[in-house]
């Protein structure tokens, strides 16, 4: 089988990585059209677009092995009670966002689809993260490091931010962008060969 992931994550890529997957990369670039409002299904609605968008250019490059095919697609987004935390726009809504994080429980949720010529399904991985208080000048000079700024909710619990974070319950790996452990408890349970 032939892995794609619909994702220029440097992150995702190495969580695939660490678990020995052999894959390839076709990055998305749909508009991503958000309809939901709820995290859980704005991650599993976004994660079905990118994998679809990477499903149409993975057959027009390999069409006659598409049933050798499997393509995932994920998203991320930080929620804190009814708010939802994408990538930052600036340094000043880093601040803002972790600011609102800090002394509190947040969840990270992310969606992942899989599809193959036989198959497609969708899941999505919640992880409650309890970060501890965080006063104003370590937020940022956090900021200024410049790490959060391409990341859901501001932080990377894998780097600098991870100094501040008290606990957590769920996939670490969701946390950091793709829960690959219920990837292949998913894949097993769906019968599906990767």
């Amino acid at each position: 089988m032939k892995v794609i992931l619909g994702s220029a994550s440097p992150r995702r890529s190495e969580i695939l990585k660490q678990a020995g997957i052999d894959f390839e990369v076709i990055v998305s670039d749909c508009e991503e059209v958000i309809a939901r409002s709820l995290p859980d299904e704005i991650v599993s609605e976004l994660s079905m677009q990118k994998a679809e968008d990477v499903w149409d250019k993975a057959v027009r490059k390999y069409g006659s092995e598409v049933d050798e095919l499997l393509v995932l697609g994920a998203d991320t987004i930080v929620a804190l009670d009814k708010t939802v935390y994408g990538k930052p726009k600036d340094k000043d809504d880093a601040v803002r966002m972790l600011k609102s994080l800090s002394g509190k429980t947040h969840q990270v949720y992310t969606g992942v689809t899989v599809i193959t010529s036989a198959k497609r399904f969708s899941f999505v991985s919640c992880t409650d993260v309890i970060v501890y208080d965080v006063d104003d000048d370590d937020i940022r000079a956090y900021v200024d490091s410049g790490e959060p700024m391409d990341k859901a909710g501001a932080y990377a619990i894998q780097g600098g931010f991870a100094k501040f974070i008290k606990e957590i319950h769920g996939e670490y790996n969701n946390v950091v962008g793709f829960p690959i452990a219920r990837l292949m408890h998913e894949l097993k349970l769906t019968g599906t060969v990767m």
